[in-house]
């Protein structure tokens, strides 16, 4: 039985699966171990009678795996640094989908939105397979787990499932619940939305599926703040304020996609509703959050400081005005990869839709402690929950949501992304960049679609093949 809510536990039939690299078998005397059993292993062992001694013979590794098609996606590059980064992600995402749903960390096996989104979309980048992530969405929107920004995630794999298939099966048949999932009911007179002024009610939290007290405000993972970001925190040193800057910006988010859902299946009332209210709170978001001496983004009604997140959370879901974005942007280049690896995928996007390939790049290929490189450097032949363990005491080192270069790397490098749902248009856009060369194949639900391109600083090749019955909108450079 698991000590946490929620948590996909082993049909009774099946021994218990645990991920690690290898095992050390300590033998001891016969009587005491007649066989001996190691980390999913079952040994069997030879004994010495006269000195009572074991001797392993043989091993026996019993596996958990659901299908995985190696050969359905690839990408190389001049650099092969950012080629052991690829391949570790692309395998962390293979190996934790053993148990065919998100829930991936050896500690819990319990999913979480913001864990399963980032998931879901490494998981579209690799495979040509839809069925987990609609699996773990229909779970989740009925066992919502405890940070605020997480609900959000509910509505942003839903309109993914849409994005990447083309469906429109979870949105016709889950909007009632997805509706309450933008946190709409947290809207105070300010026009923002907070989790610290007394609307998280009961019928509130019934709303969203959650069974715990209240949600609270994350940032990022490890939680910290200013008076604890040296101790574990991964939020550079963010300063909690009832109104929430982040927690805002998912807020938009989740109303933005909202109004799109809703268009989709023919609620054309609710899609103009939701596109009043994403413009009305884009507008208090800059009024009350925006620095327009310094031109970036506080973290907060009441504090000055400007973290790392409130920018670029602002910055990938659009919410900065032209007049600030070269000062946002700047501001977040002096703070290097100051969030967590699950901030990191956010501000990767950023970045590159940004223009900023090369500064992305540089951190993707980074060699610090807090890199792809120094978990490949550490030993782990996956991607850890946490950068180090120095920054997360019981960091796990089998964790997906870690992984987001395995599809940052195809949509925003290789710039190959739906136009619209289903891949029936899209673009391949590559990103201009110090990266001589690289090519990736990616897997649709239309088919496989390969970009290549070589730039050697005088001229730009760029090679594509689409599936039949799509079109493609190619960039080149000018």
């Amino acid at each position: 039985m698991s000590h946490y809510p929620h948590s996909q536990v082993m049909p009774g039939h099946m021994q218990e699966v645990i991920p690690f690299r290898y095992c050390e078998i300590e033998c001891g005397h016969a009587s005491e171990f007649p066989y001996v059993f190691g980390t999913n292993l079952l040994q069997r062992a030879s004994v010495d009678v006269e000195s009572q001694s074991v001797m392993l013979l043989s091993a026996t590794q019993h596996a958990l795996h659901t299908a995985f098609d190696d050969q359905a996606s690839s990408f190389s590059s001049s650099s092969e640094l950012l080629n052991d980064i690829y391949d570790l992600c692309k395998y962390s995402i293979k190996v934790n989908t053993f148990n065919g749903d998100y829930a991936a960390s050896q500690r819990e096996r319990m999913m979480y939105e913001a864990d399963s989104y980032i998931h879901q979309m490494g998981h579209y980048a690799v495979d040509r397979e839809f069925s987990v992530a609609r699996y773990s969405l229909k779970n989740m929107i009925f066992h919502a787990t405890w940070p605020t920004e997480w609900i959000s995630h509910a509505v942003m794999m839903a309109w993914a499932d849409y994005l990447y298939t083309g469906n429109k099966d979870v949105i016709e048949e889950f909007y009632d619940e997805l509706k309450p999932k933008t946190l709409i009911a947290l809207t105070t007179d300010n026009g923002l939305i907070s989790t610290r002024t007394g609307l998280q009610t009961d019928d509130f939290l019934a709303s969203i599926h959650f069974n715990g007290k209240e949600l609270k405000d994350i940032v990022d993972w490890p939680h910290g703040s200013m008076s604890n970001a040296m101790k574990g925190g991964e939020t550079d040193g963010f300063d909690f304020q009832d109104y929430n800057a982040v927690v805002n910006a998912f807020h938009y988010h989740s109303l933005v996609l909202m109004s799109d859902m809703a268009a989709a299946i023919g609620k054309k009332q609710d899609a103009s509703y939701y596109t009043r209210q994403a413009a009305k709170v884009k507008k208090v978001f800059n009024q009350f959050f925006l620095d327009k001496t310094r031109g970036v983004y506080v973290d907060g009604i009441g504090t000055a400081h400007a973290s790392l997140h409130s920018n670029m959370f602002a910055l990938t879901f659009g919410l900065v005005p032209e007049s600030a974005r070269k000062t946002v942007i700047d501001y977040i280049k002096t703070k290097g990869m100051a969030c967590g690896v699950y901030g990191a995928n956010y501000l990767l996007e950023g970045l590159f839709d940004s223009g900023e390939a090369d500064y992305a790049l540089s951190l993707i290929t980074s060699t610090t402690d807090r890199s792809w490189y120094h978990m490949i450097r550490i030993g782990s032949t996956m991607t850890t929950e946490a950068w180090d363990n120095k920054y997360k005491t019981n960091n796990g080192w089998s964790h997906a949501w870690s992984s987001s270069p395995a599809h940052i790397l195809p949509r925003k490098l290789m710039g190959i992304e739906p136009e619209t749902p289903g891949f029936e248009t899209f673009r391949i856009k590559p990103a201009i960049s110090s990266i001589r060369e690289a090519s990736a194949k990616l897997p649709t639900i239309r088919g496989e679609i390969k970009a290549g391109f070589i730039n050697d600083g005088n001229h730009f090749r760029l090679t594509v093949s689409i599936p039949g019955n799509t079109k493609a909108q190619v960039y080149l450079p000018v």
